[in-house]
Parts: structure tokens; C-alpha cells; sequence
């Protein structure tokens, strides 16, 4: 497929593009410095501005498939939404938070006492974000929300998807590797599971 990656080079954004040029698909990375993009098979790395809805419209016109992976406090997403919308790109996956998940029903994790305050700005606004896109009328998204804890490790390729709830193991603990928050991504991109909705992954 032709896929445009947004934020190819950031700390998932690296991940998927290793993911996704492993698989053979051909992508367009979008970024503030292409020179950071790593060089792989079929990886084509352009500079583009999130900010320039004009500009990066015509970056992503002609792709099946646009995947963003940037910071929600980094952006803009209702002018995201609309530049995705603007480009014609028909289907749209967007790497999410987990402090949305529910822990409890109507619960959600960045609501616990737990949860850091560091992360918390950046949890409510993806969010907002997923809000937005849930009350999109045409275009096909999906939204794929990590563990608590993602963190770079190993591609294993074995790992539980669930809905809205946070997934724990028999420990307590909610993890996922970013190689695997990768695969899990480019596997519904291939094989398209859970459209116009949220979905998480872990083990």
C-alpha cells in the first residue's frame, strides 16, 4: 500500500516505519527533518508542517492510508482531522493514548490517583481527540491505544487486543513493546478489523 506517515521519526513513529518497509508497503515519511528519517526500502522522507494545512494535504493526497504519530499536546487535531479530510485519503490510523482506556466502568485511567501528572495534558487531549473522531461522519479511522506502559523492547508478534478497557496480565501490569504496538498497527492496516473505532493492544 501507499501509506503517508506523520511523525515518521519519533519514538513510534520509527517503529512503524521499520514495521511498515519490512512488510514491503510504500511510505511517505512526513517530517520536520527528513534528514532524521531512517534509510529503508521504499521510504521516501519529506519535510512537512502539521500546522500547514494546505501543504500537508497535498503530502498526503494520493495515498491509501494516512497513520499520525505525533504528540496530541504537539498538535492540532480538529485542523489534522480536517487537513486528513481535505486530502482525500480515505482511511486514517492514528496512534493513541491509554490514559482514555476504562479501568472501571466509567472510569478511565487518567481519572485513577495514580496516573502521572506529567502525562496527564497529553492523555486528555488524545482524549478529546478520539472524541472528535467518534463523532466523524465520513472518514474511516481507527484509533489504537497502548498499554499503560509502552516502552521500546522486542518484536514478538504475540500480544491481546481488547476494546476500551486497559489489559492487564495475571500480574496486574500493562505492558507492550513499541515494536509490538507496531505490528499490531500495520496488521489492522493490512487486514482492517476494527474501523470507525478505538482498539488497544498488550500482553
Amino acid at each position: 500500500m501507499k501509506v503517508a506517515l506523520i511523525g515518521a521519526s519519533g519514538f513510534i513513529g520509527s517503529r512503524l516505519l521499520a514495521e511498515l518497509a519490512s512488510r514491503g508497503h510504500i511510505v511517505t515519511a512526513i517530517v520536520r527533518n527528513p534528514e532524521k528519517v531512517a534509510s529503508l526500502p521504499g521510504v521516501t522522507a519529506v519535510k512537512g508542517d502539521i500546522f500547514d494545512k494546505d501543504g500537508l494535504a497535498k503530502l498526503l493526497a494520493g495515498h491509501d492510508t494516512a497513520i499520525s504519530a505525533v504528540h496530541f499536546t504537539a498538535s492540532d487535531p480538529e485542523a489534522l482531522l480536517a487537513t486528513v479530510k481535505q486530502s482525500g485519503v480515505k482511511r486514517y490510523l492514528v496512534v493513541g493514548g491509554a490514559g482514555s482506556l476504562e479501568v472501571a466502568p466509567g472510569v478511565k485511567l487518567f481519572d485513577t490517583p495514580e496516573f502521572p501528572t506529567i502525562y496527564l495534558d497529553e492523555a486528555k487531549k488524545g482524549g478529546v481527540f478520539l472524541d472528535l473522531l467518534k463523532r466523524e461522519p465520513t472518514l474511516d479511522w481507527t484509533f489504537l491505544s497502548p498499554s499503560a506502559l509502552i516502552q521500546p523492547g522486542e518484536r514478538t508478534g504475540k500480544f491481546r487486543l481488547g476494546d476500551d478497557q486497559l489489559l492487564v496480565d495475571d500480574k496486574g501490569k500493562s505492558t507492550i513493546s513499541a515494536e509490538d504496538y507496531a505490528v499490531a498497527l500495520i496488521d489492522e492496516l493490512e487486514k482492517p478489523a476494527h474501523s470507525r473505532r478505538r482498539f488497544t493492544v498488550g500482553y
